[in-house]
């Protein structure tokens, strides 16, 4: 059996050695959940739901184990670790209750009232391939598993090689709480070879990760005609409204741009200010992002802990080096600390940004924020929208102001006065990108419903007028059918 060593972020020691699934073993897996899917489909979808909050109470009895394990294997702080599960919590309560009504066969209007009925129902697609990234292991795992089995199907799960012992214990405390072990099962290994075989065999792909991942397997899903939803890359802005009280918008600012490092699709990582309150603003944000704390503890002492691999310390390093050969500027941070581990960064603010700077335009995916002034609202909602991107927003200041700007800006979600949190905390309501963010949503009713086909069911009533089964029946019945077109489009 191949293996893969698991890399401490905390130390850089290993952590502990993982196998390493191939193509066929992923074949093997299909074959197991589409064999017991059926059954797992015909359950009720009551009794389904029933099992999603015997899910939620069992992680909530291991919140402490979940943690634990999270950090070890993301290096993100205790706070954030703690945030990390109450997401997964939201998610499996929401669809605990709403499975029940979202599955139901609803009546909808039918073609000719009284001499038809139709109903329409969800229908679940098989056996669906979820494919999830290190960042947030348990709550994406969650946020797209639980309603995919909610709605009746089987799931195989590529997990990333460096959080896959979190997905583990996640589909295990699932399966004691009743999810049958063929309904889900996980997978890794090599990310080309198990993740392209996990598209390559699945009904429905659900994938999270980089847009340029994204596309690819957007194009094997459609080269076989099945569906997908892609949760992929965000540069997602922040707009301070003139007026705004500077010491809050500070505040927002850090928790939106440093929640887990940085490591979050919808991090802010650029901050739009007006000119005139920059350099007040510049002082108030320093002072605040230097009070951050840095370090490991499984105890609520560090605001922020270690990036998730030496290739994410690569990764940002890179990024503020090449923005300060591009002219801009260090306010704080940029630099490694190594004095605490070999994957921890300095919380980054950068300003005097060069327009076309790169910093401005790609994704960071780390504890840093691109500090810019603007001149009038109209140009600081072109400035927010000219990214490929359109994944997440936020604005702060006066709310009604802010609700109107919220309108104009090309994203999946607008914050107001918050970073991300009142967005992501919102299971009713759909999360996802525009642009080059994505397509599709999870959360709310969409979440679940992209993992189902739409049946449509026709009756006919025997009413005593009988619709025409032969031409020459059109000879009366076709201007009382014309008719009763018009009746019923001013009913």
């Amino acid at each position: 059996m191949k293996t893969i060593s698991v890399i401490n972020p905390l130390s850089g020691q290993k952590l502990h050695d993982i196998q390493a699934h191939s193509a066929t073993d992923v074949g093997l897996t299909f074959q197991t959940g589409r064999q017991a899917q059926p059954e797992w489909a015909a359950v009720p979808a009551k009794q389904r739901a029933k099992i999603a909050g015997a899910i939620a109470s069992s992680l909530i009895m291991n919140q402490d184990k979940l943690m634990d394990l999270l950090q070890s294997e993301t290096g993100k702080s205790r706070a954030h670790a703690f945030e990390e599960v109450t997401g997964a919590l939201g998610a499996i309560t929401y669809y605990a209750k709403t499975t029940a009504g979202l599955m139901k066969r609803k009546r909808v209007r039918a073609g000719v009232p009284f001499m038809l009925t139709a109903f329409i129902e969800p229908a679940s697609v098989g056996v669906v391939g979820i494919i999830t990234p290190w960042n947030y292991p348990l709550a994406l795992t969650m946020m797209d598993v639980i309603p995919a089995l909610m709605a009746g199907n089987a799931v195989v799960q590529k997990a990333d090689n460096q959080t896959a012992k979190t997905v583990q214990m996640a589909r295990d405390i699932s399966v004691a709480a009743g999810i049958p072990e063929e309904i889900w099962q996980v997978v890794h290994g090599d990310a080309t070879e198990v993740g392209n075989a996990v598209t390559d065999s699945a009904d429905f792909v659900a994938f999270t990760g980089s847009t340029a991942t994204g596309k690819l397997v957007a194009t094997r899903a459609a080269s076989r005609l099945i569906g997908y939803s892609l949760e992929l890359g965000g540069k997602n802005p922040m707009i301070v409204l003139p007026g705004a009280d500077l010491e809050k918008a500070a505040e927002t600012a850090i928790a939106a741009a440093f929640g887990n490092s940085g490591q979050l699709c919808v991090a802010i990582e650029r901050l739009y200010v007006p000119q005139h309150d920059l350099q007040a603003f510049q002082a108030i944000l320093k002072a605040r992002v230097e009070s951050l704390t840095v370090g490991t503890s499984s105890k609520f002492d560090f605001d922020l802990g270690a990036l998730t691999s030496a290739a994410q310390i690569q990764r940002v390093s890179g990024f503020v080096d090449r923005a300060v050969a591009e002219g801009a500027k260090i306010l704080t941070g940029g630099k490694r600390l190594g004095d605490i581990g070999p994957n921890f960064y300095a919380p980054t603010v950068i300003t005097d940004i060069p327009h076309g700077a790169e910093i401005l335009h790609k994704e960071v995916f780390g504890p840093v924020i691109a500090l810019v002034g603007y001149q009038g609202l109209d140009q600081a909602v072109e400035l927010a929208n000219a990214t490929e991107y359109g994944l997440n927003a936020s604005v702060v200041g006066n709310r009604a102001q802010a609700l109107e700007l919220a309108s104009r800006l090309m994203s999946g979600s607008v914050n107001i006065n918050e970073g991300y949190r009142a967005s992501m905390a919102s299971v009713a309501a759909p999360m996802g990108g525009m642009k080059q963010s994505g397509m599709g949503r999870r959360s709310g009713p969409e979440g679940l419903l992209r993992f189902t086909e739409t049946r449509t069911i026709g009756v006919s009533n025997n009413f005593p007028i009988k619709l025409p089964t032969r031409a020459r029946q059109y000879l009366k019945l076709a201007p009382i059918m014309t008719k009763m077109v018009k009746l019923i489009g001013k009913i």
